[in-house]
């Protein structure tokens, strides 16, 4: 394969440092890297494959000759910039939500939908970490016996507020166990440490989140199921990372438990824990620095009128791996 030159914007948040670690496990070709970021950033280094590489800032011109670009950086730059990356050649996977409900912008999990980079225009977009880690588990369910209603409810770290979401939990810890003065808590609205925030993102139609109608309308674009109902419940909690959910998922036609099982142990992707007997079931802390979709608490949902057309299940994933930056990767290697 080709050397390709890669940029990453947003190479010195969370995701952008995630993404040079997954480049680089992943044995992607890169050739030269590029990694950008703001003025306030340029001048720094990152360290890949053993080397610094000193971070530039973040210009259109910076992408000439660049192959494939990975975007880490927030809406509004992500808007300004990866068109000019386009116009130079470039194609783009980008992870902010700029361009993820674009009619002419693919939005993929490797796993479900890989087919659809084949229609890029230059840009494909990451979906959101809380869409993926749900989907994949419900993807091969869906296969089987097609998916008509989903009611979620995700538990999502602090990692999803990026890195100034992961120091502020930390603070805040500190300030819990020393029994000081809270002071601000920005990026959070409330104390994260020792407390639930049913609130992410700003309110939108019917008292739902942005970030509660992701999963509705990414889901949607994702699995092709324009008619798909679902009802989102998003709480940021006092984790540092890896998202977790729990799902009540609506089938058209039966699937027994154990049928549902198998076809989780065979899924791409995912890693079925589910011996509630022996206290095993997917957690944040076990499910944190890998890649894999964690699944258990497989189970009937009782409230469901005929007993076999409706489970309930429970996943762990990692945001910051296959919630952002390895799906990110995933989709840059099917471009090759």
């Amino acid at each position: 394969m080709p050397d390709k030159r890669v940029a990453i914007l947003g190479a010195t948040g969370v995701v952008g440092t995630q993404m040079l670690q997954c480049l680089e496990e992943r044995d992607f070709p890169v050739g030269e890297l590029v990694p950008l970021a703001s003025a306030r950033s340029a001048g720094s280094s990152v360290r890949f494959r053993g080397e610094e590489v000193v971070v530039r800032e973040a210009t259109p011109e910076a992408f000439e000759g660049v192959d494939v670009v990975l975007g880490a950086a927030g809406d509004e730059l992500a808007r300004k910039l990866l068109p000019e990356a386009v116009r130079r050649g470039a194609t783009c996977v980008d992870n902010s939500h700029a361009f993820r409900l674009d009619e002419d912008v693919p939005l993929v999990i490797p796993e479900i939908n890989a087919d659809d980079v084949s229609w890029h225009h230059g840009i494909i977009a990451n979906p959101n970490c809380a869409t993926i880690i749900g989907l994949v588990p419900l993807w091969p369910l869906h296969q089987e016996a097609g998916i008509r209603r989903l009611v979620v409810s995700t538990y999502q770290a602090a990692s999803g507020a990026g890195m100034p979401g992961l120091r502020e939990l930390e603070r805040e810890m500190g300030v819990v166990a020393q029994g000081g003065e809270m002071g601000p808590t920005d990026p959070f609205a409330y104390q994260l440490a020792a407390n639930l925030i049913p609130q992410i993102g700003g309110f939108k139609e019917e008292g739902y989140t942005s970030e509660e109608l992701k999963m509705q309308n990414e889901g949607r674009k994702i699995m092709h199921l324009p008619e798909l109902r679902v009802s989102c419940t998003c709480v940021r909690v006092p984790v540092m990372r890896s998202h977790s959910e729990s799902i009540t998922v609506e089938f058209e036609r039966p699937l027994a438990l154990d049928r549902a099982r198998e076809l989780l142990e065979a899924a791409p992707g995912v890693l079925v824990v589910d011996e509630p007997s022996e206290l095993r079931y997917p957690m944040p802390l076990q499910s944190s620095d890998q890649d894999l979709v964690w699944v258990g608490r497989i189970r009937r949902d009782l409230s469901a009128p005929d007993g076999v057309s409706s489970l309930c299940l429970w996943c762990c994933g990692d945001q910051i791996r296959k919630g952002a930056a390895t799906n990110a990767v995933q989709i840059a290697e099917f471009l090759l």
